[in-house]
C-alpha cells in the first residue's frame, strides 16, 4: 500500500511539473479560466494578423516579433526541419524551468493553446491574444534544441 502511495504521489508532482506554467489572476479565478504569462488564447473568429513561423534545425525564422499589446496574432508554425521541433510561447524562466522537466522527459507533449510540437514536414496553428506588454519568447524544449539556439523573442509594446 505505501508504494502505491509513493508512485501515486510521484506521478502527481510529475504531472504538475510537466504542465505548461499558467498562472491564475483575480479575474481567472471567477471566470475559471487560465491566463497565461504571454497573454491568452485568440478568438479564431476575431480578426488576427497572421505570422508565419518556420522551425528547423535549432532555429526559428523570424526569430524576433513585435507585436501591440491587445494585438491577435495566428501563428502558422511550420516544421521545415528533419527533425520533430516545438513551439512554447512563455516567458524566458518558464521554458527554462519547463526546459528541466524535458530533459527528464524528452517525449512529452504538450496539450495547451500556447504551445506544438511538430513532425517534419508538418504544420499547425495557434490563435493568440497578446494581453500584456513585456519580452517572451517561443522556444523548442526537445532537450538540446534551446541550448543551441532555437529561441525567439516576441517583444509586445
Amino acid at each position: 500500500m505505501k508504494n502505491i502511495a509513493k508512485t501515486t504521489l510521484a506521478l502527481t508532482a510529475l504531472v504538475a511539473l510537466a504542465a505548461p506554467a499558467k498562472s491564475h489572476d483575480k479575474h481567472a479565478h471567477e471566470t475559471h479560466s487560465a491566463t497565461y504569462s504571454a497573454g491568452e488564447p485568440g478568438n479564431p473568429k476575431q480578426p488576427s494578423r497572421t505570422i508565419e513561423v518556420e522551425m528547423s534545425e535549432m532555429e526559428y525564422t523570424p526569430s524576433r516579433i513585435e507585436v501591440k499589446r491587445g494585438e491577435q496574432v495566428r501563428f502558422v508554425i511550420r516544421n521545415v526541419g528533419k527533425e520533430d521541433h516545438e513551439f512554447l510561447l512563455a516567458t524566458t524562466e518558464e521554458n527554462l524551468k519547463h526546459g528541466e522537466a524535458m530533459k527528464k522527459h524528452p517525449h512529452m507533449e504538450h496539450d495547451d493553446p500556447n504551445a506544438v510540437r511538430l513532425k517534419p514536414n508538418k504544420s499547425a496553428e495557434i490563435v493568440w491574444k497578446f494581453t500584456k506588454s513585456g519580452t517572451f519568447e517561443y522556444s523548442c524544449l526537445i532537450p538540446d534544441h534551446r541550448d543551441y539556439g532555437m529561441i525567439g523573442k516576441v517583444t509586445v509594446k
